[in-house]
């Protein structure tokens, strides 16, 4: 599974930012775009438990449980740190597709950050780029590396990874992920050929979805902004686990921090001690 780390981006030195932190660790700042990925083989998971109540302890890590199961087990609620919610769903699909039953509670969730709709997105220029013919070139080539560089444009290929820049934008392939990155709408998309990462940032949040190959549902959606709701919410999202068939565990977090590591990864340990990895 690749897990993206996103921090805020900003408009200027947005493709600087993008390029330097692929290839140079620990250097992005507080206002770069930081994208790490690790690789888990999904053999070596365990097969997903099919459940009929919902295991809701008292405490775990910084959530504390409301009250007691409810509605025959099947919901449980927690509250975090300044307010921070995690709702625990035990869900049958009865009839019902996975993907139905996600959207359900990902629309419940857009709802309460009205103004992270996400925008119209940006796609990689068909445009033919001027030329700075007054600009410094350079030229690379090498078994497998190919550089060439003109101005504020440059064309980098290497083996499983590409780069290409024209101006504002940036467009990055490196094995199966592409990035696209543009400074004059402040905008970053990342997407894995296979559709288990899809990045949409702009300078006030960032929408993340991921999902694990095979049968079984694994999937991970957040929405972040860095402006508050009229309800004070930076982040919202949920993670989603269930064996082929349901029923489905879903926890939906609700924090006002941005930086809801804490609560996500929480929230994510629920829905394992349910269901398992």
């Amino acid at each position: 599974m690749i897990r993206p780390v996103l921090k805020s981006p900003s408009v200027g030195g947005l493709t600087i930012a993008l390029l330097l932190g692929l290839t140079i660790a620990g250097c992005d700042g507080e206002s770069s775009v930081r994208i790490s990925s690790t690789r888990n083989d999904d053999d070596s998971r365990g097969v997903l438990r099919v459940i009929d109540s919902l295991q809701c302890p008292q405490t775990l890590g910084p959530l504390t449980r409301k009250g007691s199961a409810q509605a025959g087990g099947t919901v449980c609620t927690y509250g975090g740190p300044r307010g921070a919610e995690v709702s625990l769903h035990l869900v049958r699909l009865d009839g019902q597709t996975v993907d139905a039953v996600l959207a359900r509670f990902e629309g419940e969730l857009r709802q309460d950050m009205p103004r992270s709709m996400p925008a119209t997105t940006t796609t990689a220029s068909t445009e033919t780029p001027t030329t700075d013919t007054q600009g410094d070139t350079a030229t690379v080539q090498a078994p497998g590396v190919d550089i060439q560089a003109r101005g504020d444009d440059a064309t980098v290929r290497l083996p499983g990874m590409s780069i290409v820049t024209e101006g504002e934008t940036a467009n990055v392939r490196i094995g199966g992920i592409s990035i696209h990155a543009d400074d004059s709408s402040g905008q970053v998309q990342v997407a894995s050929g296979d559709g288990s990462v899809d990045v949409q940032a702009h300078d006030d949040g960032a929408e993340v979805r991921t999902r694990a190959g095979g049968d079984s549902t694994r999937t991970t959606w957040i929405l972040t902004d860095s402006r508050p709701s009229p309800a004070g919410w930076r982040l919202v999202g949920y993670e989603g686990r269930g064996p082929v068939g349901g029923p489905v565990v879903v926890a939906t977090v609700r924090t006002k921090d941005r930086d809801g590591d804490p609560i996500m990864d929480a929230a994510k340990d629920l829905v394992s001690l349910n269901v398992g990895e």
